[in-house]
């Protein structure tokens, strides 16, 4: 009979700890049952009363913006950091959207 070394907490630990076996297969599988929606291209009217909206946005002001990202519809509300009418941009906080890429917005009361 030989002696063996008792195993410590940890050691027995990691026999049971999970393994994964195809690295990035679940964010692959959770990538294709996303479902993306295509862009709802703006009327003219909807996108001149759009244009008027943000004529009137002032940083620090607290705004919900609808606007489409990576084939989906997202909502943010926040407040303006930053809005660059040469470079037609609105940042929200930390994100930037560009003004081809909304869809609403409405000023918070």
């Amino acid at each position: 009979m030989e002696n063996r070394q008792k195993m410590s907490r940890e050691e027995r630990a990691k026999q049971f700890m999970p393994f994964a076996a195809l690295k990035g297969f679940e964010k692959v599988l959770q990538e294709m049952e996303r479902v993306t929606v295509p862009k709802i291209e703006l009327s003219e009217e909807a996108a001149e009363e759009l244009g008027q909206k943000l004529l009137q946005v002032r940083k620090n002001e607290m705004l919900t913006a609808v606007y489409y990202n990576d084939g989906e519809y997202q909502k943010l509300t926040g407040l303006v950091s930053r809005i660059d009418l040469a470079e037609k941009v609105l940042k929200i906080v930390n994100t930037n959207i560009p003004f081809s890429e909304l869809y609403a917005i409405d000023k918070e009361s």
